[in-house]
């Protein structure tokens, strides 16, 4: 009889010969498992419950405002900059369509990033690094002691019919996919960017998506995550 580990055990390989980590596997397997067992990630209506209260962020104290100012010494921007623009026509980072006045989202990123004084920080996909990396090099001042970037992992796709690993031999880049905007976590540690931003001091990060211009630090917010540390 075919155990789960067996039917896994091709994932696994081809993972360890691209060299990702075993946090990374074992992530995937999770996920993996859940998948065989014929669940879909998805929660019914029935499952949700109303969430029964939450601070109001427009009824803060003033003090939470000059909280969040400052701590900004101590805060990273961490923009999720995995995605490419192929529903758009672009075979590079969403980030690098143009938006306006022939600034990309990432232009306009990198210049919020230097108006507000945050380090800049991307979390990249295989697919998106070194287009990335190579768009911001205009900006030498986002250049600091951290790196720019740090990069998710990559997690083999899977043939829905048999669920073994799919296989494209005439292109291999093929048989991988990023794996979500939820691998930051475990990205984080593996890559050891975290390590690397709390040895620098850095405590908060402010998160969004890469395509997401009207996301922007509210130092009130910052503050009231501090008074809760």
């Amino acid at each position: 009889m075919t155990t789960i580990d067996d039917q896994f055990a091709p994932f696994a390989a081809r993972m360890e010969k691209e060299g990702l980590p075993q946090l990374a596997i074992d992530t995937f397997k999770y996920y993996y498992e859940r998948l065989v067992e014929g669940q879909t990630g998805l929660i019914s209506e029935a499952e949700i419950e109303p969430v029964p209260s939450l601070p109001d962020a427009d009824s803060f104290a003033a003090d939470f405002a000059a909280m969040g100012e400052d701590a900004l010494p101590r805060t990273v921007l961490l923009k999720l900059n995995g995605g490419l623009g192929t529903s758009m026509g672009l075979s590079k980072a969403k980030s690098l369509l143009t938006v306006k006045d022939g600034l990309t989202f990432l232009d306009i990123i990198a210049k919020q990033a230097l108006h507000s004084g945050i380090p800049l920080l991307l979390m990249n996909s295989f697919n998106t690094q070194e287009d990335s990396l190579a768009a911001l090099k205009k900006y030498p001042e986002l250049w600091g002691d951290l790196p720019l970037d740090f990069v998710q992992h990559k997690a083999p796709k899977v043939v829905r019919a048999d669920f073994s690993p799919a296989d494209y031999a005439e292109n291999p880049h093929l048989e991988w996919a990023p794996p979500g905007h939820g691998d930051i976590y475990t990205a984080l540690i593996t890559s050891g960017m975290l390590d690397k931003l709390i040895d620098a001091g850095y405590e908060y990060a402010f998160v969004s998506n890469s395509d997401n211009l009207g996301a922007v630090m509210d130092t009130s917010i910052l503050g009231y995550f501090v008074e809760q540390d």
